[in-house]
């Protein structure tokens, strides 16, 4: 493993200005051979648009869906069971030119909980749980290989969790190669799993790389220390740095890492440093996700003291300071919450509007039919959404008793695949055009949303988004109320029963 290092000082910073309510600043980078300045005379235009008027921000920050999918998961229900489900496979791949697969595997194993977390995880310290786990695994990925046409290949697989890396170096490489041996893998496939630095060796690397593996995803969340210690997540950057170092002289350069703003004790100056800190990392893609705060979903969130989590003024200063400092650096923007480099494949696909996004995140890969395996793995398959227990006990039970771990699921109408589709075009592309929109689904677009294009009108008001008679497209300010400008197309909004706790978490 590699050791826990002993946080640096930090450095003074640097002299900040202020205008507008956010937090303005000179930085360099940690490689200390480029000079970097947060505000140059261009970048003042993007920042003046980026200003969030304090009553714009009571007005949009409501409860609203992430829109991972749609229809979003607390539309689906139980009556969409197994069987429902294993038809939708088996006609898929009874289609004449069945598209390619991707893949996801849940590990929902960690050694320590992280108070934050919002996935389904299951804590231990006995990686021996890992050998039966992985056998049901196999188990449930032989029930698809059974139904597979013929010639389709494996494009994309990720291992998530908790924490794959919980499993020791050896029952990885068993994990890795079983699942090589029963699903057939197209030579370019995108091959990735995150790790938790923290646990992860050089053993475990060594593993991925002789699978094949080609990117790596960790998760940092913040280098700050007392935010560290609030949310239970000890990880100083000496650590993650040796660990990136580590990866590279394995040849693993396609380098992920996942921030999180609106957590405890964050506010816009201390989360300026860790950015700073990101960018001298130099990973290839980083994901900044918004702090979902549910305490009646995930109960261990009741440990943080709500008055310690910053409120919306400052979390959207962190949001928009973030953006700044990352596109200063040369990142570009994709989408609602990733960054990239120009060169990156995400890029050119956000540049011509070939940009998709699943719930391993934001891909390339279009047109898969995604499997998902594991406790609690989600799938979508042709025109429907499934999903597994998420139950490690009832998992276990339903596999050994050698039927598939269903839970809910739901098939989506004409009305949801319309949908679905210009919800996405928004979050992925920020831009939906129309004329391809009525070709596809035979509408009049403009008919056919009226009621969402009315909604609209305040948005439009406040310039977070332009439409025009061929096109709808998200400005740079609409960008940190993308959620916001997605909601007037679900139709299952406000059916919510009075009383009822919140199904979904604050969009800002």
């Amino acid at each position: 493993m590699f050791p826990v290092g002993v946080r640096l000082p930090p450095s003074a910073p640097p002299p900040a200005a202020t205008r507008g309510g956010l937090t303005r600043r000179a930085y360099s980078t940690d490689r200390g051979t480029i000079a970097r300045r947060l505000f140059s005379p261009v970048q003042e235009l993007s920042v003046s648009r980026l200003f969030v008027p304090h009553e714009m921000l009571v007005r949009y920050d409501q409860a609203g869906p992430r829109y991972t999918s749609y229809p979003t998961a607390p539309q689906w229900t139980e009556t969409f069971a197994a069987r429902e489900f294993r038809a939708e496979i088996e006609r898929t791949n009874q289609q004449a030119n069945p598209p390619p697969l991707a893949l996801y595997t849940h590990i929902p194993f960690c050694e320590s909980m992280c108070f934050y977390c919002g996935c389904n995880i299951i804590i231990s310290g006995d990686t021996d749980h890992a050998d039966p786990y992985a056998a049901h695994l196999f188990r449930e990925a032989e029930w698809y290989q059974a139904l597979m046409a013929k010639g389709r290949q494996v494009v994309q697989w990720h291992i998530g969790g908790g924490s794959p890396t919980f499993m020791r170096p050896d029952q990885l490489d068993r994990l890795l190669a079983g699942f090589r041996a029963r699903f057939p893998f197209a030579p370019d496939a995108e091959l990735s799993m995150e790790v938790d630095p923290r646990i992860t060796s050089t053993g475990h690397l060594d593993v991925l790389k002789a699978n094949g593996f080609n990117r790596v995803s960790m998760g940092i969340q913040d280098f700050d220390a007392e935010v560290q210690k609030t949310v239970n997540r000890i990880q100083p950057y000496e650590l993650t740095r040796d660990f990136m170092a580590a990866c590279r002289a394995r040849g693993f350069n396609e380098l992920n890492v996942d921030l999180i703003y609106g957590l405890p004790k964050q506010t816009p100056e201390s989360f300026l440093p860790t950015v700073e800190k990101i960018i001298s990392l130099d990973p290839a893609r980083i994901a900044l996700f918004n702090y979902a705060h549910v305490p009646w979903m995930r109960p261990f969130q009741r440990r943080f003291d709500e008055h310690d989590i910053p409120g919306g003024d400052a979390k959207v200063t962190i949001l928009t300071n973030t953006i700044e400092q990352f596109t200063a650096a040369g990142y570009r923007y994709i989408g609602m919450d990733h960054f990239a480099k120009p060169d990156d494949e995400l890029s050119r696909a956000q540049e011509d509007h070939t940009l998709h996004r699943n719930f391993m995140g934001y891909t390339t890969k279009a047109n898969t039919d995604l499997y998902g395996i594991g406790v609690s793995s989600i799938s979508e398959v042709g025109d429907c959404y499934a999903q597994n227990t998420r139950k490690l006990s009832a998992y276990t039970h339903t596999v050994e008793a050698g039927e598939w771990p269903t839970m809910r699921g739901i098939r989506l109408s004409a009305d949801d695949k319309l949908r679905k589709r210009v919800i996405s075009d928004l979050l992925v592309n920020l831009v939906v055009d129309k004329a391809k929109v009525e070709e596809e689904f035979a509408i009049a677009f403009d008919t056919y949303f009226a009621a969402a294009l009315e909604k609209l009108k305040e948005p439009q008001a406040d310039a977070l988004i332009e439409i025009d008679a061929t096109h709808l497209r998200v400005t740079e300010l609409g960008r940190v109320f993308i959620r916001n400008l997605a909601m007037p197309f679900d139709a299952y909004l406000g059916q919510q029963a009075d009383g009822a706790k919140p199904m979904y978490s604050r969009t800002v």
